[in-house]
């Protein structure tokens, strides 16, 4: 049998196949690119995704800073809206920004700072409630802290030597509250404060100076800072607390009695006339004021008959201190009681009711002839007080 032509079963040695072999390597070696491609952007798309969520909120941080810091103030005029803020006593330009602040009428305490600093009369603002608008710009939230048309509290000012039947009407007048409720504030001792040794009496208690009190304050709160004026008063100034009636009450007389240039001299004659037990005055201070106030009258010169009506209050008949205060010293009264002049005065007299000229001496004769003086200035003036003999002359 005749052999035919052999056959080559090896693939790679078929025609065409290199050719071949070669088209499939490429397409290999495209598609391996390919998936190198996808995976490479895959990543990089994995990277930036991880990226923004570190680098988002620094840069949102960032933005935030940067418009904080260029935006430092509000426009001038506020939102309109009203916001109460209360101002303390004390307070500096730095606590009253850090308020404004917290009630959002300024943008940033530093901008109200240097407002506070740029303006003269920063200084003047005093402390107090007032009525703001949200929103304002630095320099309009000092200039309406300045202006007495924003203050939404009430002033109310204690005078000297103002017996506590006049705070009560003054309180009651000025702040809007009933006079009773008033009256009623005063008997509760323990709500206002009230030191166990006034022995529930008020009188004298209440500080002689200005307060500023918010709206709707109650007539016991109104009444209770008060007391802790004159508790404050008297803890400066190194007072033991057991003689605190003691010298509220010799301060009041004082306060009552002369003009402040003689404070002293009467203190130093209170206290000789205590100690003068065994002496002219036998402990008898013989004080016109006190008469006064036990009879119930505010002011003027008792009449010898007024002196003879027996009260609790008429140091010409009953020795030492009267039982209270007979009114609101000032502080200047009570330092003088705590420090009074070396001086052996036992007696004074005002020779001068339109100066308050008034003399002292230790010698009751010298006295009578001072008095005489009083007399003498009465008579050239007609316009002066009765005739009538005084205390003074009664003597």
């Amino acid at each position: 049998m005749k052999d035919g032509p052999t056959v080559n079963s090896d693939p790679a040695s078929r025609p065409g196949h290199e050719r071949r072999s070669r088209r499939d390597d490429i397409r290999a070696r495209r598609r391996k690119r390919r998936n190198r491609s996808i995976i490479a952007v895959i990543a990089s798309l994995a990277v930036l995704a991880v990226a923004s969520w570190f680098v988002t909120p620094i840069v949102k941080d960032l933005f935030n800073r940067t418009t904080a810091s260029t935006v430092t103030d509000y426009e001038p005029g506020g939102t309109g809206e009203d916001v109460t803020v209360v101002i303390p006593p004390g307070a500096t330009g730095a606590k009253m920004a850090a308020i404004l602040k917290d009630a959002d009428v300024i943008h940033t305490p530093a901008t109200f700072v240097s407002a506070f600093a740029a303006n003269e009369r920063s200084s003047r603002i005093q402390p107090g409630t007032y009525k703001l608008r949200t929103k304002m710009s630095a320099a309009e939230a000092v200039n309406a802290l300045l202006d007495p048309v924003n203050r939404a509290d009430a002033a109310l000012t204690v005078p000297e030597g103002f017996r506590a039947d006049q705070v009560y009407e003054r309180v009651a007048k000025q702040l809007g509250i009933p006079l009773e409720e008033v009256q009623a504030a005063a008997k509760d001792s323990a709500a206002i404060g009230l030191p166990e040794e006034a022995a529930g009496n008020p009188e004298g208690w209440f500080a002689a100076q200005t307060y500023s009190f918010a709206p709707n304050t109650s007539a016991t709160e109104v009444l209770k800072e008060m007391v802790a004026g004159t508790r404050a008063m008297l803890e400066r100034q190194k007072v033991p607390a057991e003689r605190w009636q003691e010298v509220l009450t010799k301060a009041s007389i004082v306060e009552r009695e002369v003009p402040p240039n003689y404070y002293g001299e009467v203190a130093r004659v209170i206290e000789n006339r205590l100690a003068d037990v065994s002496g002219p005055t036998v402990g008898l201070l013989q004080m016109d004021s006190t008469v006064l106030y036990g009879l119930g009258k505010r002011g003027g010169i008792p009449s010898a008959e007024e002196v003879r009506k027996d009260t609790p209050y008429n140091t010409y008949i009953h020795k030492g201190l009267p039982p209270t205060p007979i009114g609101s010293p000032s502080e200047a009264a009570s330092k003088a009681v705590l420090n009074p002049p070396e001086g052996n005065w036992l007696y004074f007299v005002t020779v001068d009711l339109n100066t308050g000229e008034t003399l002292f001496t230790g010698d009751h004769e010298e006295h009578k002839r001072n008095i005489q003086k009083l007399r003498d200035w009465r008579d050239a003036n007609s316009g002066g007080p009765s005739a009538e003999p005084t205390s003074d002359e009664a003597q």
